[in-house]
């Protein structure tokens, strides 16, 4: 069966990142994607220009309406719009868990890539009731400096991906930090100024592999070959921070259909 992956996560109406990206990834890997959308943007590749939240009661109908009918076999966690949501996000995924646990991959927006604020204080500090009960958070070096560093987050009882796109120099590593001990990926920065939405598309492409029964760290694996893959072939749209290229230059249906479907 197909991986049904829940996604609760802000909107980006450019595009390159949050639900867009998402589903996206979660589709280019071979699950079934579906949301809860915690927030409105309007942003694009210069910035986000404004943010509307999604009312809490309609976030969880969102869950409700999709776990009641469809199923979940991972959730993914991304900009979450309000304390409120976040508090009431963790209640409701407590009780989904307590009933059959499910890994549930926590990605800490605060900061877009553009620079704009997307978490406020009180946001931020209900995190700590998300990483409770995440399966693996997944902050960029200045997100986990916000959290009060890895041990912090370690002790709240997540493992931890530690994204290393923010040191400098000429290679990447991420590191993986569990009960087990740390796991590295290394590999060679790709330049570029598209970039847009790294964070949320690894951390979907994390939830997909673990919903499809996959190691954590095979899925990690995956999910950084497929956000490498997608630096490398980005549209070129846009005059700032640009998206991905997350169809990895696939045929558009229109180009594939007369050969796949003869008459």
């Amino acid at each position: 069966m197909t991986a049904r992956l829940l996604i609760i996560a802000g909107s980006d109406s450019g595009g390159g990142a949050g639900i867009q990206a998402d589903i996206k990834t979660v589709t280019m890997l071979g699950g079934h994607a579906m949301t809860a959308i915690t927030a409105i943007t309007a942003q694009n590749t210069l910035g986000v220009q404004a943010v509307h939240p999604v009312p809490t009661d309609i976030v969880l109908a969102q869950i409700d309406s999709v776990v009641s009918d469809i199923g979940v076999d991972a959730v993914k966690i991304g900009m979450i719009g309000s304390a409120q949501t976040a508090n009431a996000v963790a209640d409701r995924l407590t009780s989904m868990s307590s009933r059959d646990p499910i890994p549930i991959i926590f990605d800490p927006v605060m900061i877009a890539s553009s620079g704009s604020v997307l978490a406020d204080p009180d946001t931020i500090a209900a995190f700590a009731r998300l990483m409770r009960i995440a399966t693996l958070v997944t902050p960029n070096l200045p997100e986990l400096a916000a959290l009060g560093g890895e041990a912090a987050v370690r002790a709240l009882g997540p493992a931890v991906l530690v994204k290393g796109g923010h040191a400098e120099g000429p290679r990447v590593t991420d590191r993986l930090v569990t009960d087990a001990g740390e796991t590295r990926w290394t590999n060679p920065r790709i330049e570029t100024r598209h970039a847009h939405g790294t964070g949320c598309t690894l951390a979907s492409g994390i939830a997909t592999g673990l919903g499809q029964g996959m190691p954590l760290d095979a899925a990690i694996a995956r999910a950084i070959a497929f956000v490498r893959a997608a630096l490398a072939q980005p549209p070129g749209l846009g005059a700032g921070h640009g998206p991905m290229g997350h169809a990895l230059g696939v045929s558009p249906f229109d180009q594939l259909k007369d050969r796949t479907c003869p008459a």
